[in-house]
């Protein structure tokens, strides 16, 4: 049955990105952050725990969970997607990981300085079950649109997340903040109660809306199930990675993306460390300053997409790249919190217009009527979590080096300038043929 270009199927789709983006938001973002680090103490308040009988600082153990997620993630989702175009189950795995990274959330409801451990590990889930789905969901765009509506889908998909995420943070932050409008207590709000109330409901809303696109979106067409599964998996990525071996401007943009994402993705982690460290800006203020992102990044999205139609695809991520070079070189001599709510709102109108048309436009470069989308799409994220670990690395290891977060910005302004000039290499067309 065709499905491609069909409104329902698209809101359909982009009905997952609205679903699991609170996981991105409320999770890694705000709320869970802050929560754990007032419970992962001692029993003096200090901040060496015990995981597993190893003393660890509360901080570094929360870092090297993220760290240990995403490589995990880079190893499996080339597998398992292989398997899955192999066997024709791409939205079963899809199921699978979005229900571990839904439950993982709504199990931080039990959250207690005595069972720290357990909410690590959970963490750690959430981050795999949340970047295991995005690879088959994402798989799922050659599948349902022609490519001249790639960027629009991809945009619109993008919109609805951060909406979403939106509506359910400030929902959170209302209950945390104003617990008595809810029917609470102030007293469950500082017992932290209503904090994980929160995190309850982002498993309910991650399962509940993903729920839409697992009804609607393409069913699996199971094959090829046998004893040799795993093998013949294995057999799906080969033939997938050498694919791309040949094809020049799916390479060249691979190296692009990896390059340019590497300062986009290190600008997302970092921002409001910058903010608390360099600036001082107190937590209202960071929370002000997230969903002014997220807000500024709806209109976002469908520039890109705009700029997309007009000039082509590598034009439009030039143009968008162009704006995201003047973020690190304002915040190099931001002194001031009017200063950095600016370039805050730069940040949000160019964050999800890169991210959505990076996207669309991987998926305008891989062959045509292929079967294994979701392998495809496993080498796009896998470019992806090595730039976030690799460009986080290095704004560390530079701040180590020089003892100034200032001189870690600058070097993000290189990565731009670099993922620049190699996305010139790449003809900027609306339709990709090799």
């Amino acid at each position: 049955m065709e499905v491609k270009n069909i409104k329902k199927v698209w809101n359909a789709w982009c009905m997952y990105d609205w679903a699991n983006s609170v996981h991105n938001l409320v999770i890694i973002t705000v709320i869970f952050p802050i929560y754990y680090h007032a419970n992962a103490v001692n029993e003096q308040g200090g901040d060496l725990i015990k995981f597993f009988g190893f003393e660890v600082n509360n901080d570094v153990l929360y870092s090297y969970t993220i760290s240990i997620a995403s490589i995990l993630l880079v190893i499996l989702n080339p597998i398992l997607s292989g398997i899955a175009d192999y066997s024709g189950r791409k939205k079963l795995f899809m199921k699978i990981f979005c229900y571990l990274g839904a439950a993982s959330c709504a199990y931080f409801f039990f959250f207690n300085k005595g069972n720290v451990t357990s909410i690590v590990i959970a963490f750690g889930l959430s981050i795999i079950g949340w970047g295991g789905s995005l690879v088959f969901y994402n798989s799922f765009l050659p599948q349902i649109a022609t490519e001249d509506k790639y960027d629009q889908l991809s945009a619109r998909g993008f919109a609805f997340g951060y909406i979403g995420s939106v509506l359910l943070l400030v929902f959170n932050l209302l209950m945390i903040m104003k617990p008595e409008w809810l029917g609470l207590t102030a007293e469950d709000s500082k017992s932290g109660f209503t904090s994980r109330i929160a995190f309850l409901t982002v498993g309910i809303w991650w399962a509940l809306f993903a729920q839409i696109p697992f009804y609607v979106l393409p069913k699996d067409q199971p094959k090829n199930f046998n004893s040799r599964w795993l093998i013949k998996g294995f057999g799906e990525l080969k033939k997938t990675f050498n694919e791309i071996k040949e094809r020049n401007l799916l390479k060249k943009f691979l190296m692009a993306f990896f390059v340019y994402d590497m300062g986009v993705m290190t600008v997302i982690y970092i921002a409001t460390i910058f903010a608390d460290k360099e600036l001082n800006i107190p937590r209202d203020g960071l929370i002000i300053t997230l969903l002014l992102i997220q807000l500024v990044a709806i209109p976002g999205s469908y520039l890109a997409s705009y700029l997309s139609e007009k000039f082509g695809n590598t034009i439009a991520l030039r143009i968008e790249i162009l704006i995201w070079s003047t973020v690190p070189l304002a915040a190099y001599f931001t002194t001031t919190t009017g200063q950095f709510y600016v370039i805050a709102a730069v940040v949000g109108l160019v964050m999800g217009g890169i991210q959505s048309l990076s996207r669309s436009t991987f998926a305008k470069l891989i062959p045509e009527n292929t079967d294994n989308t979701a392998a495809y799409f496993s080498f796009y994220d896998v470019t992806e979590k090595l730039a976030i670990s690799i460009g986080t690395f290095i704004f560390g290891f530079i701040i180590q080096v020089t003892g100034n977060m200032r001189y870690s910005v600058l070097f993000i302004l290189v990565l731009f300038v670099i993922g620049f000039i190699i996305l010139i290499k790449i003809p900027s067309k609306h339709v990709y043929r090799d």
